[in-house]
């Protein structure tokens, strides 16, 4: 999501224009270049395309692990791509500085951990991300399309004569994690055969909106600017809504979240995780820190929780 700078002194033609590019920002994401590849952590791996679940081709990496039945699917935050988000460049360390988000982020490292403790790993872009095709206009929706391409990869690993009837978990970040809740509302047969699930840092838009307004100084425009996300996408906070959605999880759910990120709070993946029905899971918290790209490069520092919750339910 795009930031913006407040400047000391506003008049309402500025902070009109100032809203309105935040909801251009936030409705449209600015594509990321894919900068990495898995060949970088010396991994074997195949481009793969395939559709979502209503036809939008998705582009990919499948990363063969010979010998394993198990395999690990992998998505990405909202604005980032199959290998991350360049955020130590320009115009994305200027959007995300004043967060203190201003490092990049590269996934690669992430599946060659995974591939290494044993697991085929297919990650992807979602769509009007990365390669992937553009489709509803090219806006990002907090999961209700998103959820489609969800279920399109699970749908494709049960295809592939390599990998049908394997062990599946998911891994899945943000965006991902809160497309994966709505998949799980709209598609429950589609995780039928899915053993479990790692999430990292869902949020719901309106938390994490709110909290940009109030860095601002603009706490009494969330109606204004949920206005102008609507004019843009026809899709107010309500329906985006993964504290509603995590309802209907149906699988074993490790959470994580960097507990004092400035761009949300605490009680909305509390809620979340609070929300979700099932008797085994866990919310584990990141402190020390108040940058939420911290929490996105958690599985490459301290993987072993993540790890555990793999191997205790694809086993």
């Amino acid at each position: 999501m795009t930031e913006v700078q407040e400047s000391p002194t506003q008049s309402e033609e500025e902070i009109d224009g100032l809203l309105r590019r935040f909801a251009d920002g936030f409705s449209l994401q600015r594509r990321s270049p894919i900068l990495h590849t898995p060949s970088e952590q010396g991994l074997d791996y195949e481009e793969v395309t395939f559709p979502s679940h209503d036809g939008v081709p998705l582009e990919g990496w499948f990363i063969p692990a010979p010998g394993s039945d198990r395999l690990v699917i992998a998505n990405h935050p909202m604005g980032f791509n199959r290998s991350g988000l360049p955020t130590h460049l320009e115009p994305w360390r200027s959007e995300w500085a004043a967060s203190g988000n201003a490092f990049e982020v590269d996934f690669t490292p992430d599946y060659k951990i995974l591939h290494e403790a044993g697991y085929h790993v297919l990650t992807y872009d979602l769509r009007n991300h990365g390669h992937s095709g553009a489709a509803n206009g090219g806006i990002t929706s907090s999961g209700i399309y998103e959820a489609r391409d969800v279920v399109g990869a699970l749908t494709y690993v049960r295809g592939r004569p390599d990998t049908r009837g394997m062990a599946v978990g998911l891994f899945s970040r943000c965006l991902g994690a809160s497309a994966t809740f709505a998949a799980m509302t709209r598609f429950p047969d589609a995780f039928d055969t899915v053993r479990c699930l790692v999430a990292a840092q869902p949020v719901t838009a309106r938390t994490i909106i709110e909290r940009r307004l109030a860095v601002l100084g603009l706490s009494d425009r969330i109606d204004t600017l949920e206005q102008l996300i609507v004019a843009r996408t026809s899709i107010g906070f309500a329906p985006r809504s993964p504290r509603e959605w995590a309802k209907n999880v149906s699988v074993p759910a490790f959470l994580y979240q960097v507990h004092d990120d400035m761009l949300t709070h605490p009680d909305d993946v509390q809620t979340m995780f609070d929300n979700i029905p099932v008797v085994e899971k866990e919310l584990h918290w990141i402190e020390g820190t108040t940058a939420r790209f911290d929490g996105y490069l958690e599985f490459r520092r301290r993987p072993e929780p993540m790890l555990d919750w793999f191997a205790a339910h694809l086993s």
